[in-house]
């Protein structure tokens, strides 16, 4: 009975198991299929190489659970290899069993003859005939059992080359994909080390403040209502200055309502705890050495009507960035936005019983002062250093800074904590016609999706690609008609003029998809790096896009 119950046992596994071999044996046809529609979509004159990127890890899942499931028939296989000694010997027994029985069922047929009591013979007959049936499917069951098991291993066999193969195409797509990207990548999104530059100073000319305390502020075209004097127009805004790691100093004071000092720095910064420094000196450039917390009497950050809590927030942030920035004091500091805004007089009033009400609360990972970074305005969204192109840390986070959940621009406009701020919706940039707005003409927009299309169809020309207005000394720059000459002249259509432009933006993460426009020659979708960064390039003056989320707005 014991060898009855270890049998039924081992086939229903083996039978389970001959299921799963089947349902691997699909996977594998899905994945080759998956693979094929990959090659023939890598060859697509509009390939798109991102997409197939997220496909190919798709399919580099599937065959690392595959892998595991292989593993695991394996080991079962192992298993009933063990086990088949205990079959074959079951066999034997039970071959020698069942002639035994079939020859002793003729004799009790002779003997019930001649019995004086048919009825117990007859029962003899039966129990004995019970006994060779069961012989005989046992012995049926273990041959389907060796015969199940060789096929087995055989389908194994097979699927274990077939799934090393899917890995080498599979790698072998990679590394041209990967290559396609990079190659795309260097000939459309990433610009030279002098374009980059010159973006840069772009950039440094529009004079952007870290500090909301900042005299400055965002001389926004909506606002301010200011007519170019042409129409339609077009103009690009960006949410938040260009630095959104860390405290966010407009959002901090919308917190402020509802939240105390320190889950308004948690809201801010990951896996912080807050420690006491007590007597500790820093060396302030230009002022000397003195206690951290006079030097924080002189810091001009954040504007000292703000809420209390705010202030304490920005008071604990400067306190924790110039213990980091100085290592507890044997450095200096600067006192510039390069590092911390100091001056002197010393502030008074609610800043001062900030300092004093903190005195010596710092942010700490790890046991030291963290580098707490903090600017005026995140346009409701925290990024990690790593995601504004600085080394990777570990306090600075990814996370949303706004009430609830938003899915549109309206949304964001509503519900971003730093709403308020006069950096939060910008058109950056501007130029001495035109009102000194940053309202671009139909046929300018034009000549920058232009520009792209040129630089996405000839990368070589990229370095006659910069802003009409003010290219760099020495370069044979082309203009809006050499441009459109140019992109003719590879076959491609040209845009005279746009008539609309929208935004498709990732509001779980803060960064715009893709940017699409619709003109004389039809409908164009870019990317968001290709768009802005010729964008950036080729727009007249200073006019700006400075971050990853913006939108276009037509008038």
């Amino acid at each position: 009975m014991r060898r009855l119950i270890l049998w039924v046992f081992l086939l229903v596994t083996f039978f389970s198991f001959f299921i799963l071999v089947k349902a691997d044996e699909d996977e594998i046809d899905d994945i080759r299929n998956a693979i094929h529609l990959l090659n023939k979509d890598l060859s697509s004159k509009e390939v798109n190489y991102q997409d197939l990127n997220t496909r190919l890890s798709g399919i580099k899942n599937k065959i690392v659970n595959l892998e595991f499931e292989i593993e695991k028939k394996e080991i079962e296989v192992k298993k009933g290899e063990e086990a088949l000694a205990y079959q074959k010997n079951l066999l034997n027994e039970r071959a020698r069993s069942y002639y035994k029985n079939i020859n002793k069922n003729s004799t009790l047929f002779l003997s019930v003859l001649v019995a004086d009591d048919l009825s117990a013979s007859l029962r003899k007959i039966f129990y004995q005939k019970s006994i060779v049936d069961e012989d005989k499917r046992t012995i049926i069951k273990i041959v389907l059992y060796v015969k199940n098991l060789e096929d087995t291993k055989k389908n194994l066999e097979a699927e274990k080359i077939g799934l090393a193969k899917l890995k080498i195409e599979v790698d072998r797509q990679s590394q041209i994909i990967a290559g396609q990207i990079s190659q795309t990548r260097s000939k459309i999104a990433e610009l030279t080390a002098r374009q980059q530059q010159l973006i840069a100073q772009k950039l440094a000319s529009l004079n952007i403040s870290r500090s909301s305390s900042s005299g400055g502020r965002c001389d926004s075209d909506l606002t301010n209502g200011r007519d170019p004097g042409f129409s339609p127009k077009f103009a690009f805004f960006t949410y938040g200055v260009p630095n959104r790691v860390g405290l966010n100093q407009y959002g901090a004071k919308g917190r402020s309502v509802f939240q105390g000092h320190e889950d308004i720095l948690r809201a801010y910064y990951e896996n912080i705890n807050f420690e006491t420094r007590d007597n500790v000196n820093i060396k302030v450039q230009g002022y000397g050495e003195m206690p951290i917390e006079t030097y924080l009497l002189g810091i001009k950050e954040m504007p000292e009507d703000w809420p209390m809590e705010a202030l304490k927030s920005q008071v604990i942030a400067a306190r924790s960035y110039a213990l980091a920035y100085t290592n507890n004091g044997a450095g200096e500091i600067c006192t510039t936005e390069s590092c911390q805004v100091y001056s002197q007089p010393e502030k008074i009033g609610q800043w001062k019983t900030a300092v004093q009400e903190t005195a010596g609360k710092v942010m700490t990972q790890g046991g030291n002062p963290i580098k707490a970074w903090y600017s005026s305005t995140h346009g409701g969204y925290i990024l990690k250093t790593s995601e504004i192109g600085w080394s990777d840390t570990s306090w600075t986070k990814h996370s949303n800074d706004f009430e609830g959940s938003i899915g549109s621009f309206s949304d964001l406009n509503s519900k971003a904590y730093d709403r308020d701020s006069p950096w939060f919706y910008c058109d950056w940039g501007s130029r001495s016609q035109y009102a000194k707005t940053a309202w671009l003409k139909s046929e300018e927009l034009a000549d920058i999706v232009n520009t792209i299309l040129l630089a996405k169809v000839d990368s070589s020309k990229r370095e006659h690609l910069y802003q009409s207005d003010n290219p760099p000394s020495g370069t044979d720059n082309w203009g809006h008609d050499k441009v459109k000459q140019e992109l003719k002249a590879r076959g491609q259509s040209i845009f005279n003029s746009i008539n609309d432009g929208s935004v498709s933006a990732d509001f779980s993460s803060g960064r715009v998809n893709s940017v699409s426009f619709s003109g004389d020659a039809g409908n164009i979708t870019f990317s968001l790096n290709e768009f802005k960064d010729w964008f950036n390039l080729r727009a007249p003056a200073n006019i700006q896009i400075v971050g990853p989320l913006f939108n276009v707005e037509k008038r």
